[in-house]
């Protein structure tokens, strides 16, 4: 216990800026953190809709003489931004997740959810924005089951070492949740 302090205690700033991107202030909350990631995924990802929602509302009932865009480019803007959000997370989340992992001394901390959050990112690339609640829902439940059963070979990524390791896994179970749910979106069409 005294060597986790002093070890604390030792940090600079670096060291703080990689536990507070690693855990995005929900690592330490009681209970299954990794689910609170997940959810400060969707949160993320509902923040860009109503962002660029609110963008297109705004401009069509002040400029709509003046700018002719349909809902779809808004739309379009909304998946590039996910998907530069999610660039952004893999690369600041790898480096993050691989200097908390040094300072709390574990290979995989319960306290790092940047990871969670990611894969619940990538999950949202495979559907088109607006998909509505049922299917955002579903998004989610699928990558926490992915993210907890850790299907072939998603066990096997988390060897890798440092942040890669931490990050890998989840990263391949918002693949296969984001395939399930875009099947599931696709059969839902056609219903």
């Amino acid at each position: 216990m005294k060597a986790a302090v002093e070890r604390r205690s030792a940090f600079g700033y670096r060291d703080h800026f990689a536990l507070a991107v690693t855990t995005f202030g929900v690592g330490y909350l009681p209970l299954a953190p990794g689910t609170w990631g997940s959810a400060v995924g969707v949160l993320i990802y509902l923040g860009i809709e109503v962002l660029v929602i609110g963008i297109y509302a705004s401009l069509q009932s002040g400029l709509n003489a003046y700018v002719d865009t349909g809902y779809r480019d808004y739309m379009a803007w909304a998946h590039a931004i996910l998907l530069i959000l999610f660039l952004v997370f893999t690369l600041l989340g790898v480096w993050a997740a691989g200097r908390a992992t040094e300072l709390l001394g574990n290979t995989d901390p319960p306290e790092a959810v940047i990871d969670e959050i990611i894969g619940q990112l990538i999950v949202f690339l495979f559907v088109p924005f607006s998909i509505g609640w049922p299917m955002i829902l579903a998004g989610f439940l699928l990558f926490r089951l992915f993210d907890i059963w850790k299907p072939y070979p998603i066990d096997y990524l988390q060897v890798l070492p440092g942040g890669i390791g931490v990050c890998a896994d989840d990263i391949l179970a918002g693949v296969y949740a984001g395939v399930c749910l875009s099947v599931v979106y696709a059969i839902s069409l056609s219903l």
